[in-house]
């Protein structure tokens, strides 16, 4: 049962570290890459529909992207959907495709950046806390109800432990590698 538990909260603890650094990918650096489009949405014949399905996305420099749709009715669509997003960039649209130059950051929105990276970074610190207190009340149930030892609980808990800190250390080194490229020149 302890392993199940500890099992299960490992699995969850890792679709949190997952999910922060795909949430940290979407974040702009001045540079330009097809992860902050990802969470963008088209409205294709009346559905929407994710960037990553109606277009193909290269860069020719870092601070290009040109997307290629794969239906060219589409291309207005993808337009709107990249303008309604606050990304701060201005797509131009030639009928093929759609190029974007990324603008260079300015020192006020790194650090607008950087806070954002953070607060994002708080929330998966947070998950994962929530994930060890689901497990330790899990643990501390079945200590109850006399299925384990005091010795298992406390076992558990120091594992536990162990186990939400490589996480949270594993959160801080996205963190910290996102501040440094956006901090970069």
């Amino acid at each position: 049962m302890i392993a199940e538990t500890q099992k299960e909260a490992q699995a969850k603890m890792q679709q949190a570290v997952d999910f922060a650094r795909d949430d940290l990918a979407t974040i702009r650096t001045g540079r330009a890459h097809p992860a902050m489009f990802s969470s963008l949405h088209a409205d294709y014949y009346g559905a929407p529909t994710p960037l990553q399905q109606l277009a193909t996305f290269t860069s020719s420099d870092p601070r290009s992207m040109l997307i290629t749709p794969f239906d060219r009715s589409a291309i207005t669509a993808i337009e709107k959907a990249i303008r309604d997003a606050e990304l701060g960039v201005n797509p131009s649209n030639d009928g093929n495709s759609i190029r974007i130059v990324m603008p260079e950051l300015t020192q006020e929105r790194r650090k607008e950046y950087v806070k954002m990276a953070k607060a994002k970074a708080e929330d998966a610190r947070v998950v994962l806390r929530n994930v060890r207190r689901h497990a330790m009340d899990q643990l501390k149930k079945l200590q109850k109800d006399g299925e384990i030892s005091e010795d298992d609980l406390a076992r558990a808990e120091k594992a536990m432990d162990a186990s939400t800190k490589k996480f949270v250390d594993s959160v801080d080194e996205l963190l910290k590698s996102k501040e440094a490229e956006l901090s970069e020149i």
